[in-house]
């Protein structure tokens, strides 16, 4: 494995990572949301990573797909809402945001992972040039 796979690796890593904190700050920006018993909640989005050419030290990662949470949601007895059905009812996203929390704060460390390393790589690969510059 070379330097340049490096980059290219910690490159994808930047990139999956990047999804999952867009996917995860969509999450808690949302997770207030109130919809009329007759339609769907929010749906919580996750995002499914997968190793390309694993074993072989130069393939990364990548997002496989995004999975959606429930669309049913959990229902709350809010009679005064201006949504609320003739029983009362609102729909709120089935959404924890203790959850979402920890989720954010994983995406965050491997995204500053793998930031760490194109540095690293980018200040190693400049120490190599300035050698020939001798």
């Amino acid at each position: 494995m070379s330097t340049f796979d490096s980059l290219g690796i910690s490159g994808s890593g930047l990139l999956v990572h990047r999804k999952w904190l867009d996917a995860v700050s969509d999450n808690i920006a949302n997770i207030n949301n109130v919809t009329s018993t007759d339609q769907d909640a929010f749906q919580e989005r996750l995002i499914v990573a997968q190793a390309v050419d694993y074993g072989s030290g130069e393939g990364g990662v990548r997002v496989a797909r995004a999975e959606y949470g429930s669309a049913e949601g959990r229902m709350v007895h809010e009679p005064d809402h201006p949504l609320a059905d003739a029983n009362g009812y609102v729909r709120y996203p089935d959404i924890d945001l203790g959850d979402q929390m920890t989720q954010l704060i994983m995406a965050q460390r491997g995204y500053q992972a793998n930031l760490a390393v194109v540095e690293r790589a980018t200040t190693a690969y400049q120490a190599a040039l300035q050698l020939g510059k001798g």
